[in-house]
């Protein structure tokens, strides 16, 4: 009996036919589209939108959508929302990380087993991107930084790799969509380095893909942004909030789901979205003190200012800057005083007249006041049906 036994372990550790010819084709796929693989022209051109691609389902996350989609930054804010409605609608999502492997982990849950395939990448490494790129029928870059840090520029993270992205889409040959995820204000003339360079990736990409789609959301609101949050942060610590320059100029924000929603229609439209470049602001335009002000009243603090010249604020910022590439070790990443952010928010960034918006893509953005800042609650004194501006306990239904 036990001759039997082991001579049956010895045939299950033999590999089937069926575990050989997989790995032949796994051979096959990596040497057809690797290093050494010949340039191919754009293919995009020749697929008008996603409707010929095979579905099954009822288009829940069950289902298949036809869509393998790689997405550059998707473990950032934008990505996990963007990660969740491709999820939602059956979609496979590779997710390309460099960091460590935590980082992707909570995106896993928002898809059908196996359809959130984390792929660990160096995106300073061509063949590293050619691999996560390899299996996709759509690129979608959200690759962006609002600041600098010692390893990576403005013009490498905004720039160099958005223009990479595009000429790797172009030699693969099967990329039927590129989507590139720019800023709103993006200008070659801008004061920002931040915008200049946002602005000379969307012309790369458009060179080498001008069947591209380019995506310019305004200022994102959301759970985990990097506006509200850090004011109500600092009110919180410091019972003030700076205004630079007075908080007079006007922005658009846009709440981050509709962004995500944005980018969705124009996979699932019939190619009219190609080659267009849409801006995506807000139903409504706000000076950055109304901003502050919409925190406030949802964070129930009495509003303190302090009104900082924009020199002044300068001055501040400009140490970090100085020092940055200078001492042999990291500098915190800015908050509020962050200089590039200075220059761009002197100046008023709202949707142009005649730009291409949401409701081209048949979607009605929210409004903020509501849902959209209600995980601001979480700053307020006593819990989240209290707050200083509140002396007594309020009715629930009443949030925020």
């Amino acid at each position: 009996m036990q001759a039997i036994t082991r001579r049956l372990g010895h045939q299950s550790l033999r590999p089937t036919a069926s575990i050989s010819s997989n790995k032949s084709i796994c051979a096959l796929s990596d040497h057809y589209y690797g290093g050494d693989h010949p340039r191919y022209g754009s293919t995009l051109a020749s697929h008008k939108g996603m409707g010929h691609l095979v579905r099954k389902g009822t288009g829940g996350r069950s289902s298949v959508s036809g869509i393998i989609a790689t997405v550059f930054g998707a473990t950032g804010f934008l990505g996990r929302y963007l990660v969740q409605q491709l999820a939602k609608m059956g979609s496979q999502v590779l997710v390309p990380f460099r960091g460590s492997e935590d980082n992707p982990r909570h995106l896993k849950l928002m898809g059908d087993l196996g359809q959130i395939v984390p792929m660990k990448y160096d995106p300073r490494d061509e063949n590293s991107i050619k691999a996560v790129m390899a299996k996709a029928n759509v690129v979608i870059n959200l690759i962006g930084r609002e600041y600098e840090t010692r390893n990576f520029s403005f013009e490498e993270v905004n720039h160099f790799m958005a223009e990479q992205l595009a000429v790797i889409a172009k030699e693969h040959g099967g990329i039927m969509r590129f989507i590139q995820v720019s800023c709103l204000g993006s200008s070659l003339t801008s004061p920002s380095r931040f915008l200049r360079a946002k602005a000379a990736g969307e012309e790369a990409v458009l060179k080498e893909l001008p069947e591209a789609t380019v995506m310019k959301p305004a200022v994102m609101i959301g759970t985990e942004d990097r506006i509200m949050n850090r004011w109500a942060h600092f009110a919180k610590k410091y019972s003030f909030l700076p205004l630079i320059g007075g908080g007079s100029t006007k922005i658009q924000p846009v709440y981050v789901v509709d962004v995500a929603s944005a980018i969705v229609a124009a996979l699932k439209d019939d190619g009219s979205s190609m080659g267009n470049v849409y801006e995506l602001g807000g139903p409504e335009i706000y000076t950055v003190h109304e901003l502050a002000e919409l925190m406030y009243e949802t964070v129930r603090e009495w509003p303190r200012y302090v009104n900082v010249p924009l020199p002044v604020a300068k001055a501040i910022a400009m140490p970090r800057e100085v020092l940055l590439k200078k001492v042999p070790f990291p500098l915190p990443n800015p908050d509020i005083f962050n200089l590039d952010q200075i220059h761009a928010f002197a100046t008023d960034t709202v949707v142009s007249e005649n730009a291409l918006t949401f409701m081209d893509l048949g979607i009605v953005p929210h409004k903020l006041k509501g849902y959209p800042v209600e995980y601001l609650i979480q700053y307020r004194k006593g819990g989240p049906q209290f707050g200083s501006t509140v002396s007594e306990k309020v009715n629930p239904d009443s949030y925020p």
